[in-house]
């Protein structure tokens, strides 16, 4: 998206996203930016003082707030999944650019730095008035929304944003391109040795990311050079297929979907599971998962030491590297991996492998 043409805003806008809304009725917000060369933000920010109310930090003492509200349903995506859950804000913890929920239902890791424009929004939704929180980064890629539904808070809604309105109710922001991160250096530039002693000696699988930063090694690129005892690339249906067997099993996992402002968690089971068009959808009551199982490019198994012993994901990424979704069995600190997860983990054979 070519942030230096000329971008709608307000009146004109809105003025072509209803010609577009009318042509289909169905057409999603998200969809319907692209469409109109504007990002979801933007959209958004133009219904400012018609049912949108842009909204002011800081973010971490609004996060505190969201206790209030009650049951809610949180929604967490990026272009190839969307994560849905229903449950209420608890155990809340916010630091300047970080923020952990550790609530079971609502489970959230959130990365302060991609929030940089929030709204309350009101909208028609199946005949009736849809209240949200919708938070965005600033290249108005929607990072985290928070839905109300019947039973919430609907007073304690209207106080929050209250609180947090913008001095600026404007019907339009100023979005900015990101600086695409940077590529992987060349596999021989990599300390393959120091890597895999390095992975090897990990006692917590929240010190992975940094082992990464540290050796100057992308994720990808360090699947593919540190070991097949460590991480290797299954067939890309595996995840699918991975879904399935817990779905019929019982099993219990954790399936995690990120954005670059948030990570959202499901514990528990899985049970409906329905494809509808081009998207593979989990239909539980309580938690809802859409993915879109053409996009993924690549599926790895991944070990990882930790204290408590190995733990083990499966992990889907997209055509360009991006992490889609990544799954575990349950697991909580102190305990081992669950001899059932890591059964059916067994049963994917490395990319390549015939099964005997």
């Amino acid at each position: 998206m070519d942030m230096s043409e000329h971008r709608p805003a307000g009146e004109e806008l809105m003025q072509r996203f209803a010609v577009l809304k009318e042509a289909e009725p169905g057409l999603r917000a998200r969809d319907a930016a692209a469409r109109l060369g504007v990002s979801e933000a933007e959209l958004v920010a133009a219904r400012c003082g018609a049912g949108v109310r842009r909204l002011d930090g800081p973010w971490p003492d609004l996060l505190r707030e969201l206790p209030g509200l009650g049951t809610v349903m949180v929604l967490t995506r990026n272009e190839s999944a969307v994560h849905e859950k229903v449950g209420a804000f608890d155990k809340v913890s916010a630091f300047q650019n970080m923020g952990l929920v550790l609530n079971r239902d609502v489970d959230l890791r959130l990365f302060f730095s991609h929030w940089h424009f929030g709204f309350a929004v009101a909208e028609e939704a199946h005949g009736a008035v849809r209240h949200s929180l919708q938070f965005f980064d600033i290249d108005g890629l929607a990072v985290h929304k928070v839905y109300l539904r019947e039973e919430s808070d609907a007073a304690a809604y209207e106080k929050l944003v209250a609180r947090h309105l913008h001095a600026d109710q404007a019907p339009a922001i100023k979005v900015a391109a990101k600086t695409p991160p940077p590529g992987d250096r060349p596999d021989d530039l990599i300390d393959r040795g120091a890597l895999r002693d390095r992975w090897q000696a990990l006692q917590d699988v929240h010190d992975f990311r940094a082992m990464l930063v540290d050796l100057g090694v992308g994720r990808l690129q360090a699947f593919r050079l540190v070991g097949e005892d460590l991480a290797y690339r299954v067939d890309s249906g595996s995840f699918r297929l991975g879904l399935e067997q817990a779905a019929e099993s019982g099993l219990s996992i954790m399936i995690f979907v990120g954005s670059p402002g948030v990570v959202q968690i499901h514990t528990g089971p899985v049970k409906k599971l329905k494809q509808v068009g081009p998207w593979f959808n989990v239909l539980d009551p309580g938690f809802n998962l859409h993915l879109r199982d053409d996009h993924i490019a690549e599926t790895w198994v991944v070990r990882k030491p930790t204290r408590d012993g190995i733990v083990t994901s499966l992990e889907i990424y997209d055509g360009d590297g991006g992490q889609i979704a990544w799954m575990f069995g349950e697991r909580h600190e102190g305990q081992a991996e669950l001899a059932e997860w890591r059964a059916l983990i067994d049963s994917f054979q490395p990319e390549g492998v015939a099964v005997q």
